[in-house]
């Protein structure tokens, strides 16, 4: 079956402007154009469109779809069954969070008694789910599939006062990298506490530490945007100090 633009627009939610762009960037091309230039879609194109809208809504940019659909061992079975993964997985996080708000909810209304471990069950699940959608790919391919397992598995085995040290130290290391960057000086004594309690909160998740490892996480801070924005959107340019303080003071 062919779809004009129109009816593509329709048929998968997207507006024609939409198409039009990813036309233009050569991300999904019509099957044929008529005489007129009006662009026709067919079913292949049909089936791409919706594997772009499945990885944009896991979160991917346009440049990565692109990189992934021009790929040569691209297949849409492959594709699917590994959207089915995150999805579920996805949803096997939104159940837990769910469940845990329920028991709140119960446990304010004096119907159940929540254990305090309970409470951060969900939050734990999430932090992994959101590292793992943001960050899994670069990490994975530099420390190895089974260190964030591993590294995972610690968290999710954090208990409620372990896992609420962590959120004061990492606030803490912020507060230190601020101070230590007023007076710009990646030797001075709060930078060289900043990276120890950096030290001391990657051993919270790491299943084992090294200097080596350390070094090249700050080198992922310079290198991934994505990074080097969780730190600098406390201070410019802070990702980029707390590496060379890694580096100086480790």
């Amino acid at each position: 079956m062919e779809y004009t633009i129109q009816q593509l627009a329709k048929l998968s939610g997207v507006t024609t402007r939409t198409l039009r762009y990813y036309d233009e960037i050569d991300l999904l091309k019509p099957f044929r154009l008529t005489d007129s230039s009006y662009r026709i879609y067919g079913e292949w194109e049909v089936q791409l469109l919706q594997q772009i809208l499945l990885y944009r809504e896991l979160g991917l940019k346009l440049e990565e779809i692109k990189e992934i659909l021009c790929s040569s061992n691209f297949d849409i079975k492959s594709a699917l069954l590994e959207h089915r993964k995150k999805l579920l997985k996805e949803r096997t996080r939104i159940e837990k969070m769910l469940l845990n708000v329920e028991k709140t909810i119960q446990s304010m209304k004096g119907e159940y008694e929540m254990m305090d471990k309970e409470r951060f069950e969900g939050l734990k699940d999430k932090m992994v789910q959101e590292n793992e959608k943001q960050y899994g790919d670069e990490i994975r391919k530099k420390y190895g599939e089974d260190v964030i397992d591993a590294s995972n598995a610690k968290l999710r085995g954090m208990n409620e006062e372990q896992f609420k040290e962590n959120q004061i130290l990492e606030q803490r290391i912020i507060d230190l990298l601020k101070e230590a960057m007023q007076k710009g000086d990646i030797h001075d004594v709060k930078a060289k506490e900043a990276v120890a309690c950096h030290k001391k909160w990657l051993k919270q998740y790491w299943p084992s530490y090294s200097i080596e490892a350390h070094k090249g996480l700050a080198d992922m801070y310079v290198a991934d945007e994505r990074f080097t924005s969780y730190y600098d959107q406390h201070r410019k340019g802070m990702a980029q100090f707390l590496r060379e303080a890694i580096y100086a003071n480790i």
